[in-house]
C-alpha cells in the first residue's frame, strides 16, 4: 500500500488456532458472521445455525480468489509473519495480488480463513480498491489447490481504526466456516499512510469438488 513498503499496514493481533499472535495484521472490518457474546465466542443465532449445516470444505490452499461484484479475479500467495511479529504483505509490485495467512485454516474450513490485499501500490490502485463497495449477500468464491472452490456470501463490511481493532471479532476462531478479506482504508497521509483498514466479513454457502 502506498507509502508503507517497509512495514506492515496490518498492526494489531492475529487469532491462529488457540494462538494470539502478537502484533500480525489489523484492519477495520465490522459485519460479521453471528453476534459475538461476553466472552467474544459466537453466539448461536438463526444464522450461525444455518451456516453450521454447510459442511466445511477440507484443507485446501487457495490458489485463486474472485469477487464478481468488483471484477476481482486474482491469484494467492501464501503469507507469513515478519521479524516484528507482523504479517507479511503481498509482494508491492504486483497490483492483481491477495494473500492468505498460511498459519491459520484455509477458507472453507471450520473457523476463520484470513485473506488481504492491497488498496492500493505506487502504480495506482490494487486489488482490494474497491473492497469497501461491497454489500452484504454479494459473493466470493475462493478456488483450493485441490481444485475444489468455496462459495461465501457477505455479511457486512466495516472500517475501523488501526489504533481501535477488535481483534477478536475479526480474527477470533468460529464454530462455522467463516472468511475475513482485510485492506487498508479511512485517511492517507506520507508520513503515516492509511489511519484504518477494512473488513469484509463473510462465511461459506456451499462449495464445489
Amino acid at each position: 500500500m502506498t507509502g508503507q513498503v517497509s512495514r506492515s499496514p496490518w498492526p494489531g493481533s492475529l487469532a491462529a488456532g488457540g494462538a494470539l499472535l502478537v502484533g500480525a495484521w489489523l484492519l477495520a472490518g465490522g459485519g460479521h458472521g453471528g453476534p459475538l457474546g461476553p466472552d467474544g465466542s459466537q453466539a448461536m443465532d438463526d444464522a450461525t445455525t444455518a451456516a453450521l449445516l454447510v459442511p466445511p470444505r477440507p484443507y485446501a490452499v487457495p490458489t485463486r480468489i474472485r469477487i464478481p461484484a468488483l471484477g476481482v479475479d486474482a491469484p494467492v500467495a501464501a503469507l507469513g509473519l515478519d521479524v516484528g511479529g507482523r504479517l507479511e504483505t503481498p509482494a508491492e509490485h504486483d497490483r492483481n495480488l491477495t494473500g492468505w495467512y498460511r498459519d491459520g485454516v484455509t477458507p472453507g474450513q471450520r473457523g476463520t480463513a484470513i485473506m488481504a490485499g492491497h488498496v492500493d501500490i505506487a502504480s495506482g490502485p490494487a486489488v482490494f480498491y474497491g473492497l469497501g463497495t461491497l454489500h452484504k449477500g454479494d459473493q466470493v468464491e475462493v478456488d483450493g489447490a485441490d481444485k475444489g472452490t468455496g462459495y461465501f456470501t457477505v455479511d457486512g463490511v466495516e472500517s475501523f481504526a488501526k489504533t481501535d481493532f477488535p481483534d477478536t471479532r475479526v480474527y477470533g476462531q468460529r464454530a462455522d466456516s467463516q472468511l475475513r478479506l482485510i485492506t487498508c482504508g479511512g485517511g492517507f497521509s506520507a508520513a503515516h499512510g492509511w489511519d484504518a483498514n477494512v473488513v469484509v466479513f463473510a462465511h461459506l454457502v456451499r462449495s464445489v469438488t
